[in-house]
C-alpha cells in the first residue's frame, strides 16, 4: 500500500548522505565554472593559421595514401584471382 504525502509527511536523511550530496554538488558546480573559464580563454586565443604549404603537404599526403591503398587493393585482387584458380584446379 502506498502512503499519502501531505504536510505532515517526513523522511530521514543521514548526515553522511547530506555530505555526499553536498560534495557531489560542489564538484559539478566547480567543473561548470572551470569549463566556462576554459571556453572564455579559448575564445580569446587567435585562430590557427593554415599556411598554403601546410595545406599542400596534407593534400599530397592524402593523395599518396589513396594511391598506396589502391595499389594494395590491386595486389589483393591478384592474390584472390590466383587463389580462385588454385581452388578451381583442386576441384
Amino acid at each position: 500500500m502506498a502512503k499519502e504525502l501531505n504536510e505532515n509527511s517526513g523522511f530521514k536523511i543521514s548526515i553522511k548522505t547530506l555530505v555526499g550530496i553536498g560534495a557531489a554538488m560542489a564538484t559539478v558546480i566547480s567543473m561548470w565554472f572551470m569549463l566556462q573559464a576554459d571556453i572564455s580563454e579559448a575564445k580569446e586565443l587567435p585562430a590557427p593559421d593554415v599556411t598554403r604549404m601546410e595545406f599542400n603537404m596534407k593534400d599530397e599526403n592524402i593523395r599518396n595514401s589513396i594511391l598506396n591503398t589502391e595499389k594494395n587493393v590491386e595486389k589483393l585482387e591478384d592474390r584472390m584471382i590466383r587463389m580462385e584458380d588454385k581452388i578451381d584446379q583442386l576441384r
